[in-house]
Parts: C-alpha cells; sequence; structure tokens
C-alpha cells in the first residue's frame, strides 16, 4: 500500500502567473472552447478529453492515426477459461506526478469512481459487474456476458490516484448539471506526459512535461511545456495563428482555410473527422411529438445548401447519426433525403400544422466546425415550411447542461464515436433514460423492445448475428426520426510548418506524438 504522506495536490488553482514566453520546445495551442473540467470521470466531451490525455492516461489510447495502443496496460485478453473476464496485466515502474507509484487499486478505484453517480462515463462502463485487483500489476474486469468492445470503452477512462482521491475528498466525481464542483474540478495528479502548472477557466491552462513520464523513451516527447488558450471568436482564433501568437489551432474556419494554407510558414492539416453533427427534437410532447412533423423538418433541411454555403464544401452530408468509421454504417443509411419544400408542407398538412408553430432551437456557439451558422440556416429552412424559429445560442457549458436535463425541444448535438461501433451510439442517444443509460437522449423516445437489443450487443459474439442487430436497430431509429443529421465533420487543424503532427480523427491532439522540423 502507498503512503498517504505522497499523496499531495497536484496542480495550481487559476490565477498563477506563468510566462508565456515560448521556446523551441513550447506549444502554444488554442481552439474555440475550453474544458469543461479537470475530474477525469466527469464530463464524457472531446475538448474535456484532449486536456485530460494530456494529463491523466488510460489502460489503452488511440494514437494519431485512430488505432488502439497500449498506456498503462501492456497486455490485455479475455480469459480462455471465462470470456467474461477481460485480464490487464499492468505497466511497472509508472509514478503519479506526485512521485506515488500507479497499481491495481488505482485501476479499481477508477474504474469504480467513472461508474459511479455524477459521472458523466459511465454508460461506457454499463456491462461491468465488477473490476477486481488480483495482484499490484494486473487487473481482472468482469463483464455481464461476454463484451467483445469492452477495451474500446476504455481509450478516453482515466486513472487516478485512489490515495490522492481520498486524501482530496473527490472520491465521486462532481455532477456538472447539478452545479456541482470539487478539488479535481481545477487540480490534477495523473501519470500522464504533462503537469497542471496553472488553470484559469476560458483564459489559460498551461502544462510542463512531465520529468518522470514512463513514455519519454516511447514517443518522441520533443514538447517541454503547453500553453492552452480557448478562443472563442474565429476571427482572433486565426489572427493569433497568423500574427505567430499560437503555434496550433483546431477548428480552423472554413472560410479562412485558404488564408493560413497560403501564408509562409503556415500550413493546414485535414481529416474526415469520427464525429456527426445532428439536430434533435422532442417525441413525447408539443407538435413534434407527431411523427409527420418530424419527417417534414427532415426534407425542409436543404443539407447541400448547408455543406456549400456554410462550411465551403468542408463537410460530409449524412442521412444517419453515425460516422462512417463506426461498424454498422452502410451506403444506405448514410442517404439523405432530397429537400422538398412542397412535400414537408403537405406532411405540416397532414399533421394539422398548416400555419406551423413556435419553437426554440437550442444551440451551441464554441462547439462545433460553424455550430452556431448551421443553426442559423436552419432557422431560415424551418421557416419556408412555416415553423418560427427562435435562435438561442450559448456557450458549451450552458448549453450540454441544458440539453441533458430535457429541456429542449430542438437542439443541435454532435456525436463522436470513441468506441468506433454503433453501441455506443445506440446506449447514450437511442436508449430509454433508466439508471445508467439513456443520459443523452432528452428526446422522450422509448422502446424497451429496442432497450433489449442495445443491451443484448454487450454480450454477442457472434459478429453476424451482433450486425443483424445493429441493423435492426438502426432501422427503428430512422423510422422514428427523432434525429435529423447534417453531416459529419472535416477536421481542419492550423499549424507552424515547422511542426510535424498528424490530424488525430476524434480532434484529439497528443502532443508527445508531436515533433518538431
Amino acid at each position: 500500500m502507498k503512503s498517504l504522506t505522497t499523496r499531495l495536490a497536484v496542480g495550481v488553482v487559476a490565477g498563477v502567473f506563468v510566462s508565456t514566453l515560448a521556446s523551441a520546445e513550447t506549444i502554444r495551442w488554442a481552439r474555440a472552447g475550453d474544458s469543461l473540467t479537470m475530474d477525469p470521470h466527469a464530463q464524457n466531451e472531446g475538448p474535456t478529453h484532449a486536456l485530460a490525455h494530456q494529463i491523466y492516461d488510460s489502460l489503452l489510447q488511440r494514437d494519431m492515426s485512430g488505432a488502439i495502443i497500449p498506456s498503462l496496460a501492456t497486455e490485455w485478453a479475455a480469459l480462455p477459461d471465462n470470456p467474461n473476464v477481460w485480464r490487464f496485466k499492468l505497466r511497472k515502474g509508472v509514478t503519479y506526478h506526485d512521485g506515488a507509484a500507479f497499481e491495481s487499486e488505482d485501476v479499481v478505484f477508477s474504474l469504480n469512481r467513472a461508474m459511479a453517480d455524477g459521472s458523466d462515463m459511465k454508460e461506457l462502463l454499463s456491462s461491468v459487474k465488477e473490476v477486481r485487483a488480483v495482484d499490484s500489476h494486473t487487473v481482472d474486469i468482469e463483464t455481464h456476458g461476454a463484451n467483445p468492445l469492452l477495451v474500446n470503452n476504455l481509450t478516453n477512462m482515466f486513472m487516478m490516484d485512489k490515495g490522492w482521491a481520498e486524501a482530496n475528498d473527490v472520491m465521486t466525481p462532481h455532477d456538472v448539471a447539478k452545479g456541482e464542483t470539487n478539488f479535481a474540478t481545477m487540480n490534477t495528479n495523473g501519470t500522464g506526459a504533462f503537469k497542471l502548472v496553472s488553470r484559469s477557466i476560458d483564459e489559460k491552462t498551461v502544462l510542463s512535461a512531465n520529468p518522470n513520464y514512463w513514455g519519454k523513451s516511447i514517443y518522441p516527447s520533443q514538447v517541454t511545456e503547453i500553453i492552452y488558450t480557448p478562443i472563442q471568436s474565429s476571427a482572433t482564433r486565426v489572427a493569433a495563428l497568423l500574427s505567430g501568437e499560437v503555434d496550433i489551432i483546431q477548428d480552423v474556419p472554413v472560410q479562412d482555410l485558404g488564408r493560413v494554407s497560403s501564408t509562409a510558414g503556415l500550413k493546414v492539416g485535414t481529416a474526415a473527422q469520427n464525429r456527426v453533427i445532428f439536430f434533435g427534437i422532442d417525441n413525447a410532447d408539443g407538435p413534434t411529438a407527431d411523427l409527420r412533423v418530424r419527417q417534414a423538418m427532415n426534407i425542409a433541411i436543404n443539407r447541400e445548401a448547408i455543406k456549400k454555403v456554410v462550411m465551403r464544401d468542408q463537410s460530409d452530408p449524412t442521412g444517419v447519426i453515425m460516422p462512417p468509421f463506426v461498424n454498422g454504417w452502410t451506403s444506405a443509411l448514410n442517404e439523405y433525403p432530397a429537400h422538398d419544400l412542397d412535400k414537408a408542407k403537405a406532411l405540416m398538412a397532414e399533421a394539422g400544422h398548416a400555419n406551423g408553430f413556435d419553437i426554440t432551437l437550442n444551440c451551441p456557439n464554441d462547439r462545433y466546425i460553424n455550430d452556431e451558422a448551421i443553426c442559423q440556416a436552419a432557422v431560415g429552412m424551418m421557416g419556408q415550411i412555416g415553423i418560427n424559429v427562435t435562435l438561442d445560442a450559448k456557450p458549451k457549458a450552458q448549453h450540454f447542461p441544458f440539453i441533458k436535463g430535457g429541456d429542449s425541444d430542438f437542439y443541435m448535438l454532435g456525436w463522436g464515436v470513441p468506441t468506433f461501433d454503433s453501441h455506443y451510439i445506440f446506449n447514450f442517444l437511442v436508449h430509454s433514460r433508466t439508471g445508467d443509460r439513456g443520459s443523452w437522449n432528452p428526446t422522450g423516445y422509448s422502446d424497451s423492445a429496442v432497450d433489449d437489443m442495445i443491451v443484448s450487443l454487450e454480450s454477442e459474439t457472434d459478429l453476424a448475428a451482433r450486425n443483424a442487430t445493429i441493423g435492426k436497430i438502426w432501422a427503428a431509429i430512422q423510422a422514428q426520426q427523432m434525429y435529423l443529421p447534417i453531416h459529419n465533420q472535416v477536421l481542419n487543424w492550423g499549424m507552424k510548418d515547422s511542426i510535424d503532427f498528424a490530424v488525430q480523427p476524434e480532434d484529439q491532439p497528443h502532443f508527445q506524438f508531436l515533433t518538431f522540423n
């Protein structure tokens, strides 16, 4: 057992002054929005994970190509005599930023914490029955039935030091939806490549290289300091890159791609993202409870116009809330309906809403590429069939809790799929809101037969049978039209041409992989 005297708080609260003078090893990184919290289990959100990955490690992770690679676990396999149990061999000699040793008890604690109330990660572990330490560097994870996807569900599941959590009273995650905070909201103690130096929410976070990082001999590890600055304004973000104030930006605005790529000393990296953008609709109450209204709204959306005018051809229109990377995707599901105002108006009339109705569209303005502009376009498109839409655009820190609270009739959401399997979408967005499932399904859609099929995917090892069930679930979803798919995002990172850094399909820059030319 580790000594409690070594478990001191690592990380400093906001307000500490740190010089921003850059050296050759400093990376000044900017993107549209900040991490929502430093608590690694409190939010299942892309930018939050992206910052957490610099500080914390998971048992397994995805590299810059999206492939699963070892991290704190070096070996893993289902037991030959019991396929319900996965055994993980842990990396030895790993220490936390405060010097405490990483051991099995930390894995058991971290996974149980991630399954606790308040955690936004618990649906990823919904099939887990028990986590057990076999010895100091071996852990068994037992599931309710053989789960072929357990490994996929662990790539963003960060490991915390149990003793540090006990010493600082953060045994459970803070519930962001309830406005809770805890010591881990602003302080960290991970095993990752970087240590938290200072943090000022929505302003600046400074990280320094961990001198005892276990991966220094495995990865290039050339970055010694990260200065992370959220810059919501697209124009300001691009100006910071053009002026040399920052070295790399995510979320290059589509209208500025040519400007950035043609500027001496800069380049743009592009990749298809494992993320789909869509609108969610209330299925339970009001005019949108009528399927015909939802169908009308779907064909009132002109996806080609959004691609051409709003996204400057930097998007991939789709008819399903599933990126092409994901198991279960088919070209038939990907097909989207033709924009047809006459048919949409006829459906509205059949539903008794020939004169339309009023509705509010809730939209983030700092999370997805041109998110507010897409919503503005949708307002006009809905107006063409008589739906009077009031746009309510807010920062993601306010938008996401509002959506999860179930208070929106019409909203924008984007969804990445870190497991690369349809079950992840179903468990969060389709399953009824019960217990540890359906937390991002505020539409009111609920079907017990579909719920049963979703749960069955967690223990079905026959690939053909499993894929057949996935197809049945997608057919049910598409028939109900509770979501209006818009497009799959295309990622564009702008950076100095002295940087060699691939664009990662999950939009997660893992800076231990970065090299300088």
